[in-house]
């Protein structure tokens, strides 16, 4: 029997809570649920789930820190925060902090699923492609061990800025528009906004630049979107 996919569900109101959980295991999913920042840390570290569904608004801890604290321990997990709908600065400052995606209250628990198991096969369709190494400039991308190394020291990225990795050095100077950014890495079905492609893009540049500040790899190309500078 294939091992179900262990998904902790962090949100302090009780009644969400075991919404989202009853839709989840009858998705097929295992699910862990936490009603605390300080407990979803504790459940993570002796359950380890593949997948983390984060409120932001939590008693104590709140999501931004757990969001955090988780990303450092377990850089390959997946986090979809949950935010109130006009808190647009909350969807950045998650992002920023490591989430790989979000969704705004109220929601479908069918699209939570949805954007689960796109982000899942993100990891599973990379890790597909066997002994194959990406290298270009000073990086090298190992889609088999799910490691990125900048002259040979490893930098340490989520699903979701490996998937942006791959795509811009497999592009090779190729410039991408936000859209098409969107397609590749999050899927057609993605509705989120295109403030999630320059986050993701500010986080990388963070982790890969020199000097973030005046970004020399990951180029903005105006009115199109980004490109990672090729080989010179």
């Amino acid at each position: 029997m294939e091992e179900r996919i262990k998904v902790l569900v962090v949100e302090d109101e009780t009644s969400i809570r075991k919404f989202l959980a009853i839709n989840l295991n009858r998705d097929g999913f295992e699910v862990i649920e936490a009603a605390s920042g300080e407990e979803a840390l504790d459940i993570i570290t002796r359950t380890q789930p593949k997948v983390v569904v984060l409120d932001l608004m939590l008693p104590g801890i709140d999501g931004f820190e757990v969001c955090q604290n988780i990303r450092k321990s377990i850089p390959n997990i997946v986090i979809i925060m949950l935010t109130a709908k006009s808190q647009d600065m909350d969807k950045i400052m998650g992002l920023e902090l490591g989430a790989d995606d979000y969704m705004v209250k109220p929601f479908n628990p069918l699209e939570l699923i949805a954007r689960i198991r796109a982000n899942l096969r993100k990891i599973d369709n990379a890790k597909g492609q066997l002994n194959k190494i990406i290298s270009l400039r000073e990086f090298e991308l190992d889609l088999d061990a799910q490691k990125f190394y900048k002259r040979g020291i490893e930098i340490e990225l989520t699903p979701i800025e490996f998937s942006m990795m791959k795509m811009f050095m497999e592009g090779n100077n190729k410039a991408f528009s936000r859209d098409e950014i969107l397609n590749i890495v999050w899927g057609k079905n993605y509705f989120g906004d295109m403030k999630t492609v320059d986050v993701h893009v500010r986080r990388i540049r963070e982790k890969i630049e020199d000097d973030p500040s005046n970004p020399r790899i990951i180029e903005t190309v105006w009115g199109v979107g980004y490109r990672l500078k090729g080989a010179k």
